[in-house]
């Protein structure tokens, strides 16, 4: 069974409709802390009335934005998910289902179902060209999918509008396989009747077969990197290295290796294997970059990061590759600025965010605010991220290990493994394997050991000073 059909045929065990809609009624009216409400339904409550001040008495969708552009990338996956949408609805036709494909605004594309149920949909803006994001409609299955990575379920009163309260949804995001953006999502509604069991073998079908499109797209895009790579490696009086649209890097070469932490002249065709670099600057310094891009394909730009090699800023220079016409991403030399316009324009890189100050966890049905220097490490597991800290191993409130890794990177915080971040200032010890390999020894209380992959051991050495 997939992860998304798990998820959605088996959710978190749940209290009765009665319950739940008492602990609605109660945090409408301002309370905190509410019983008998699945966690990931009260960290939307909490964001619906804290940070989007959603009125829970919404009785309709408002209308979305007239214009949103979309890449090709994107109708590709638009079309795609429609037709698989499009089989959906039948199978849900005579069960007061409608099947609703949004973009990653919450816009709604398209809708299927049957007639009566479209009607009833429409009452309440469920319905093409309404926007159905958390921030405009409150908690429900396109917008939370949204917000969450891996599949959601919102029935009864779940939804944060009562006028929705009739309604139950299941849907998931279909993302970017390098940046892990949204780019879609896929709903199935049903009124006043539970969902069919097939669901989310439906979802997780949709989500598998887009998914795959994107990951041969990413994989052409690497080769057309790899290639751009090739012809101007050696022929440039500066370090060179491949990097993707979100800032990984596909291939380096010896002297930028030296200066990101990533193996040499390996090349990482595959989205999920693709080298972090231990330059944070530069990571800005590309979605920068591809937003520029996007924008204007003739674009060219150079600024200056500090590394760790140097007391004194770097010169960077960054150039689009683009693949069918599409931003593959960026050929990145480091040391020169060759004959790069000066980027007056990179001047407005976004500054860095000030480090998390707290990290949010889960403890049944509450949320647990932890400092930082509580956390030791953090694991992932799936989709699901355990932190193993002073007060024991809690769920992190934060859905996958690549959101946590970036907003703790600034803090402490380093992906050692694609299943570990750690706070540096808790390693304790380090034991080297037969093999050569590095295992982190933490000051917890079980003096955890977590193990140091092959490719981020340059960085480990590097912030540890080894």
């Amino acid at each position: 069974m997939s992860d998304v059909q798990q998820r959605i045929d088996t959710p978190s065990a749940g209290a009765g409709r009665g319950t739940v809609f008492a602990a609605w009624e109660q945090f409408v009216q301002g309370e905190d802390h509410v019983r008998g409400v699945r966690p990931e339904v009260v960290i939307s409550w909490h964001r619906c009335r804290e940070q989007y001040r959603v009125d829970p008495q919404l009785t309709e969708a408002p209308l979305a934005a007239t214009h949103s552009d979309h890449s090709l990338e994107q109708d590709v996956v638009f079309t795609e998910l429609g037709g698989l949408a499009g089989a959906m609805a039948r199978e849900v036709e005579g069960r007061n289902g409608i099947v609703t494909v949004a973009d990653a605004t919450g816009r709604i594309l398209a809708t299927w179902g049957d007639q009566a149920t479209v009607a009833r949909a429409a009452d309440a803006n469920l319905a093409t060209w309404s926007c159905w994001s958390e921030s405009a409609a409150g908690t429900n299955g396109m917008g939370t999918a949204l917000e969450s990575h891996g599949p959601v379920l919102i029935r009864g009163a779940e939804h944060w509008c009562q006028a929705f309260h009739g309604w139950a949804c299941a849907a998931v995001a279909v993302r970017d396989v390098v940046t892990r953006e949204p780019i879609a999502v896929v709903n199935i509604s049903c009124w006043r009747t539970p969902l069919p069991d097939a669901t989310g073998k439906w979802l997780s079908n949709a989500v598998t077969q887009t998914q795959n499109t994107l990951k041969g797209r990413a994989r052409g895009s690497a080769t057309e990197l790899i290639a751009a790579f090739a012809q101007l490696k050696g022929r440039a009086g500066a370090a060179v290295a491949a990097l993707d649209t979100a800032g990984n890097v596909v291939i380096a070469d010896e002297r930028a290796s030296v200066l990101m932490g990533v193996p040499a002249d390996l090349p990482a065709v595959e989205p999920a294997v693709r080298w972090h670099t231990s330059l944070p600057d530069l990571i800005r310094v590309i979605q920068h970059a591809s937003t520029r891009a996007a924008q204007n394909p003739d674009w060219v730009g150079s600024t200056q990061i500090y590394t760790h090699l140097a007391e004194e800023p770097a010169p960077v220079t960054v150039r689009p590759v683009f693949f069918s016409g599409q931003l593959a991403g960026h050929l990145v030399l480091l040391g020169a600025s060759d004959d790069a316009q000066s980027i007056s324009t990179m001047a407005t890189v976004p500054a860095p965010k000030k480090p998390m100050r707290r990290v949010v966890a889960l403890r049944g049905d509450r949320m647990v605010l932890m400092r930082l220097p509580e956390v030791c490490f953090a694991e992932s597991d799936g989709n699901d991220v355990w932190l193993f800290t002073d007060q024991g191993r809690l769920r992190a409130a934060s859905p996958g290990l690549d959101k946590l890794t970036g907003e703790l990177a600034d803090a402490g915080f380093l992906r050692v493994h694609r299943r570990y971040i750690v706070n540096l200032s808790r390693v304790r010890e380090i034991e080297r394997g037969f093999k050569g390999e590095l295992f982190l020894v933490m000051d917890s209380r079980a003096s955890d050991v977590v193990p140091v992959s092959r490719r981020n051991t340059p960085a480990v050495r590097d912030a540890l000073g080894l």
